[in-house]
């Protein structure tokens, strides 16, 4: 079963209990930012990613470029451990990690979460690559990744899913990055983009060891 057959039967299971108002919210949501163009304006093929540090679970900083100097880089924004979507992605890129380092790349995910949350994600889901974060979304926002709730999708999430935006990031903005997949060369250009303001959609494993293969 592919990684999107996966998604797809998690978002039937999941909008089939939670009733059809919330839905309509969620649905909403997605539709509005696909008419703003919110993707068009995000790092994409051919852009110049600029250089960031951010600390993995144990608090030591990742520098970008640094791992640039030596290998490609995979890089897979995700919105937290409390979604669903983002677990069933994490744990693909994990089972494609051999296939990724056979490719002589790096992967690496990134999340506003606190190192806390991320460090308990990556013991659950036994990550074996680096989960950054990357609070208050700083550079996410750079890449044009971010957007803000809407008061309706806000009080979904606070009220009627029980999320805690200040216990999982820190702050509680309601501010969160699209889900977004980027194959990073070592001349610093974007070689490959998934961008989906879909957050049920995601980037395949196999499109990037695809990409680290035309690399």
């Amino acid at each position: 079963m592919s990684l999107q057959e996966q998604l797809d039967a998690t978002r039937s299971r999941i909008e089939s209990s939670i009733g059809q108002d919330p839905v309509s919210i969620m649905h909403k949501e997605t539709a509005d930012l696909e008419l703003s163009g919110f993707v068009e304006n995000a790092l994409n093929v051919g852009d110049t990613i600029p250089n960031f540090q951010l600390p993995n679970t144990f608090g030591v900083d990742l520098d970008l470029y640094n791992v640039l100097e030596k290998e490609p880089i995979v890089i897979s924004f995700y919105r937290g451990a409390w979604c669903p979507y983002c677990n069933l992605e994490l744990q693909a890129l994990n089972n494609a990690l051999s296939e990724i380092k056979n490719k002589h790349a790096c992967l690496i995910a990134i999340s506003p979460q606190t190192p806390d949350n991320s460090l308990s994600l990556q013991e659950k889901l036994h990550l074996k690559f680096e989960v950054l974060s990357d609070i208050e979304n700083r550079v996410a926002k750079k890449l044009g990744l971010v957007f803000k709730f809407s008061p309706e999708l806000e009080n979904l999430y606070k009220n009627g899913f029980g999320l805690n935006f200040e216990t999982i990031y820190g702050e509680d903005n309601y501010e969160l990055p699209v889900p977004a997949t980027y194959v990073i060369g070592q001349d610093k250009k974007v070689k490959y983009a998934f961008l989906n303001v879909d957050y049920t959609k995601r980037a395949e494993p196999s499109e990037i060891i695809e990409a680290l293969n035309n690399l």
